[in-house]
């Protein structure tokens, strides 16, 4: 892997990020600008952080953001009537969620998301993580799955989002292969 691995100041970069989330998961041009206000409003959120990889020539190449979670925030409120139902609501206290991780697909498939989410990973003081991801097999579960994360919920539905998602879960340190 020629990338560099390190902080990001998603603030001043949000416009780069989105491009790659873009590309990556194929939104169009309203989705982004949706996105970028709640990018920036997240990372005003306490303990918010974000990594990114860069190329040699300083290009943006993937990008993880997360933060401590929060039961008030959005995310939260959604995901957690399906986790009650599986009595695993406990996940939403004490952990760090993986807001965004995107990896532009030119450079998938080459460790740059595995080293995006333990390295953002390795600075939490939660002792567990959760995420949540499209509820299909996808590389991505097979990524979050070779950490240590497991389904805590199934088919959870997102206002506005057309297909299901999943919300996943890890104790923290990541799984290391």
């Amino acid at each position: 892997m020629d990338l560099a691995i390190g902080p990001l100041d998603l603030s001043a970069h949000v416009d780069e990020a989105l491009a790659v989330q873009a590309v990556a998961f194929g939104l169009g041009p309203d989705e982004v600008a949706v996105r970028r206000q709640i990018v920036l409003r997240h990372m005003t959120s306490p303990g918010a952080r974000a990594f990114g990889a860069t190329t040699p020539e300083g290009r943006l190449t993937g990008f993880v953001y997360g933060m401590p979670n929060d039961r008030t925030h959005w995310w939260s409120t959604v995901v957690q009537p399906y986790l009650r139902a599986q009595d695993n609501e406990y996940w939403l206290d004490d952990s760090f969620v993986i807001t965004e991780l995107h990896v532009h697909p030119a450079h998938q498939n080459r460790g740059v998301g595995r080293a995006l989410i333990t390295t953002i990973t390795d600075t939490a003081t939660e002792p567990r993580s959760i995420l949540s991801a499209i509820d299909t097999e996808s590389p991505a579960r097979a990524l979050y799955r070779s950490l240590g994360y497991h389904d805590l919920a199934r088919r959870v539905l997102f206002p506005s989002a057309p297909r299901p998602y999943v919300v996943m879960g890890a104790p923290l340190p990541l799984l290391r292969r």
